[in-house]
């Protein structure tokens, strides 16, 4: 058999920065472990697979050890091969997923962006700082929310590009609280934040552009900084761009996508 793939590298408008994405339209459904084996060969942070559902399409993510239940650069990355490599001719892009529906729009004041339209993530905030997160961090937080993932808030950019983490260590913390990454984030320089996600329970280390992260970014600065409109960097060595609204009880997520590569899986 036979199956499609694309590599798309995603918040970003040129290749070999933001963050790279597999995109694997379907069919109809494989047997989910031949979806985790195809992502495990892929090896990169997120795999997307894709089926066809009447006028919208149902989407699932695989990391290379595991399916998870939302990932945004693998959404706006499918998105992109949607609207620039298939016959879609809508200006909308609609998905069933783990999360519930999503959506991707294309155009507005940027013909080249792309819009996710998502849940928000509103996180709580945690009392106290357990120890062993500052010895697994190397750099002691000035405070702790929790959604989905734990939430640390550091003082300056600097500091976030600072810190090397212990990735076992911090496998063993977010095991305890029970969460599945580690969001650092910063007001930021010249944008209102910058934030760095660690996700070794998934299977990776540092994740270099993360939209899931980013629906419980937005509200957490929008609160804090007093604004739904926010300009965002996420600092990993491949870097991020994003540019994000606080709409209720959703957040939009704009940002660009450029394809590296087409070709063919024999399985």
């Amino acid at each position: 058999m036979k199956i499609p793939i694309y590599q798309v590298d995603a918040f970003t408008g040129q290749l070999f920065g933001g963050n790279p994405a597999a995109v694997c339209p379907l069919e109809k459904w494989l047997d989910s472990r031949v979806m985790q084996n195809i992502s495990a060969e892929n090896n990169l942070a997120e795999t997307a697979f894709y089926v066809k559902e009447g006028e919208g399409f149902h989407i699932r993510w695989f990391t290379p050890a595991i399916e998870i239940d939302l990932c945004g650069h693998a959404t706006l990355a499918t998105a992109h091969v949607i609207f620039n490599h298939t016959d879609y001719k809508g200006e909308v892009v609609a998905f069933r997923s783990k999360s519930g529906a999503l959506k991707v729009s294309r155009g507005g004041a940027a013909a080249e962006l792309l819009t996710l339209d998502f849940p928000a993530n509103k996180p709580g905030p945690i009392a106290g700082i357990p120890p062993r997160l500052v010895e697994a961090l190397g750099l002691k937080p000035t405070a702790l929310a929790k959604a989905r993932d734990l939430l640390a808030l550091y003082a300056t950019e600097e500091e976030i590009l600072s810190i090397k983490p212990k990735f076992d260590m911090l496998s063993e913390v977010l095991k305890e609280i029970g969460c599945l990454g580690m969001i650092v984030t910063a007001p930021g320089k010249t944008v209102d934040f910058v934030s760095r996600f660690f996700a070794p329970l998934a299977g990776i280390n540092e994740d270099p552009v993360t939209g899931s992260a980013h629906t419980i970014l937005i509200p957490y600065w929008a609160e804090k900084l007093g604004k739904n409109k926010l300009h965002a960097f996420q600092l990993s060595q491949r870097k991020g761009e994003l540019f994000c609204e606080l709409a209720g009880d959703r957040v939009l997520i704009g940002g660009k996508a450029v394809t590296y590569l087409k070709g063919e899986i024999d399985v």
